[in-house]
This record gives C-alpha cells, sequence and structure tokens, in this order.
C-alpha cells in the first residue's frame, strides 16, 4: 500500500482507475465535490473503491461545516462554519453536537476519515479566503477546546477527525491554494498552542507555509526541521500526519516530486487531490510504501476511534443543535 491519499475524477471509478489502484494501491481515497451527487450514488462509488482498495485504506472527505463542505443539502444537512459555532453561547456542546452529525452523515455513506476540525486562531489581517470563519476563534484556549470538541463529535459518529493546519495557518496573509505564504513572527506560541492542547488527536494535517522563525527555507509540508523540532518535537504529535493537498499552487515541482519530499521530510502520508489520472499515476509510481511507523500509527489511530465510537439519536442531536443554533 502506497504512502498517499489521492483524488479520482469524477462521480463513477473510472476502468483506468481500478487499474491503476489494483497495481499501485494507495493508503487512501480522498473525494470532493466533483465525486458527488446524492446518498444513493455516493454508497455506490464508496463501495467501489472499496472493492478495488485494500481492506484498511482510508475514504476521506473535507466536511467541515460552513463553506468548506462536500456533501450539501438538498441531500445533506447545513451545517455552520466554525466562525458561527465559536460566536455561540454554548460553541462546545454545538461543536460536539456538529461534528457527530457531520460524521454520521459521513460514515452513512462509507467515510472513515474527515478532514476536521480546524485547529488555526483567527488573526486579525490575515487573509480571510483561506481560514478566516473556518477558525473558531481568535484566542488559541478557545480553539483548543472547542475543535478537541467537534473531534470528539466525529470520533462517537465513527470517524477519525483531522487536526489543520499545523503548525498553525492562521497569520497566512495569501491563499496557500494561491501562492505560498510567509510567515515574519517570531512568537508562533500561541499558534501552536491549539496543537499541542490536541497533541493526542489520532491525526493532523501540515501547513503549505513557510515560518521564517522556525524554518526560513522550507514550508512546514516539506520540512524536516519544522516536522521534527516542531511538529514530533514542541507540539508532541504522535499520530499520523498527513500533507495538505499537494495539489495547491503554494508548492512547485512535479506532485511526484513534491509527494516524495514531503514523506522524506517527515509526512506519514501524501495527499493529492486534482484527480487528474496521469500526475497521480506518477505519484503512486514514485511514493513509497506505508513504512511498519506510519502502519503503528494507523492501527493506533483505529484503536482511539474505536474506544470513543458511541450510538446516536441522530434525530434529537440535529433538534439540539437547532435550538443552539436558533
Amino acid at each position: 500500500m502506497k504512502a498517499a491519499i489521492v483524488g479520482i475524477a469524477g462521480p463513477e471509478l473510472l476502468a483506468e482507475e481500478v487499474a491503476l489502484f489494483t497495481a499501485l494501491p494507495p493508503a487512501g481515497v480522498i473525494l470532493f465535490g466533483r465525486n458527488v451527487q446524492d446518498p444513493a450514488q455516493l454508497r455506490r462509488l464508496t463501495a467501489s473503491l472499496r472493492a478495488v482498495l485494500p481492506s484498511d485504506a482510508e475514504l476521506m472527505v473535507d466536511q467541515e461545516g460552513g463553506r468548506v463542505a462536500r456533501l450539501r443539502p438538498p441531500h445533506w444537512m447545513a451545517h455552520p462554519s466554525a466562525g458561527t459555532v465559536g460566536a455561540l453561547p454554548a460553541p462546545d456542546r454545538a461543536a460536539w453536537l456538529t461534528g457527530a452529525l457531520i460524521g454520521a452523515e459521513c460514515a452513512a455513506v462509507g467515510f472513515t476519515v474527515v478532514a476536521a476540525p480546524v485547529l488555526d486562531m483567527s488573526v486579525p489581517g490575515a487573509h480571510q479566503g483561506v481560514v478566516g470563519d473556518r477558525s473558531y476563534a481568535e484566542d488559541p484556549q478557545a480553539v483548543a477546546r472547542i475543535g478537541r470538541a467537534m473531534a470528539e463529535g466525529l470520533m462517537a459518529a465513527g470517524v477519525m477527525p483531522v487536526g489543520k493546519h499545523c503548525p498553525g495557518h492562521g497569520r497566512a496573509r495569501v491563499d496557500s491554494h494561491l501562492a505560498l505564504p510567509r510567515v515574519s513572527d517570531n512568537d508562533l506560541s500561541a499558534d501552536i498552542l491549539p496543537f499541542a492542547l490536541n497533541a493526542d488527536l489520532p491525526w493532523m494535517m501540515t501547513a503549505h507555509i513557510v515560518y521564517d522563525a522556525l524554518d526560513p527555507d522550507l514550508p512546514a509540508t516539506l520540512s524536516p526541521k519544522v516536522i521534527e523540532s516542531v511538529i514530533r518535537g514542541r507540539i508532541g504529535f504522535e499520530g499520523v500526519l498527513v500533507s495538505d493537498d499537494l495539489a495547491m499552487n503554494a508548492l512547485s515541482g512535479a506532485p511526484a516530486d513534491r509527494a516524495t519530499a514531503a514523506l522524506a521530510a517527515g509526512c506519514d502520508l501524501a495527499v493529492y487531490c486534482s484527480g487528474e489520472l496521469a500526475p497521480t499515476e506518477a505519484l503512486l509510481r514514485a511514493v513509497p510504501a506505508v513504512t511498519a511507523e506510519t502502519a503503528t500509527r494507523l492501527r493506533t489511530a483505529r484503536a482511539t476511534l474505536a474506544a470513543r465510537r458511541q450510538v446516536l439519536d441522530v434525530a434529537s442531536l440535529a433538534a439540539e443543535r437547532a435550538g443552539l443554533l436558533a
């Protein structure tokens, strides 16, 4: 199994994708809006992926609530943004409920990993398009607490949460989807705190940002210094570390080269979301197999998830959240 999570082209699994995943099986597949039509179609697609992928491969989706949502009305619930949740009188409970409701919907159509919660601070003057209302608060303690609540809700529903974007995306002044942000602040203690307080989460995701105070030469995703000294060291994260999407324009070079660099820097899994067949094949040919250390982290994460799972009454949880939002 290759150390990568990759995208696919559309709402059905193509014959070429079946052949590729059979020959070079990835550790998982991530789906986007282009892959989603309705619950019946999505369940067929995830079943098709299950039939071709290794039994322990993950199926991942970005479903934070607010503007980052791949499952949308009318077939799925509308979920509030992190900023909306953070401004409520009872944000922790609202975050747990939102995590549980998102998790239940995602689990019902076959997903095992949800790329949330965002643990980035909201920083005045930073680029609002990339974080903005995806953040719970300006206060790092509040971000940590509310983000933890959402993660616990996701795990209660039986899906893996992913804390992102480590060690903190809130200060970025450009959108990393379009260009490489550089953060020149010397004191990043506040940014790092939400991740440190959630260091026991099973998965985290790196940021495509150059932090001058940590490594002035390489973005965190590609920086052994940031991953070893800050994410694994100062933050103390021991779980599964995945890259942010390697198709983003913050990075340069061929996708295969980006992926091998991210893995060499210390990421456990390289995430490449474009769904384009040729670069995806090149990437899967280039990256190594999942290491024994990563395999252990993946098993530990699944054990953590199994211990947190609960039996949920979705209707009553939805009614309770509606009351909080009202």
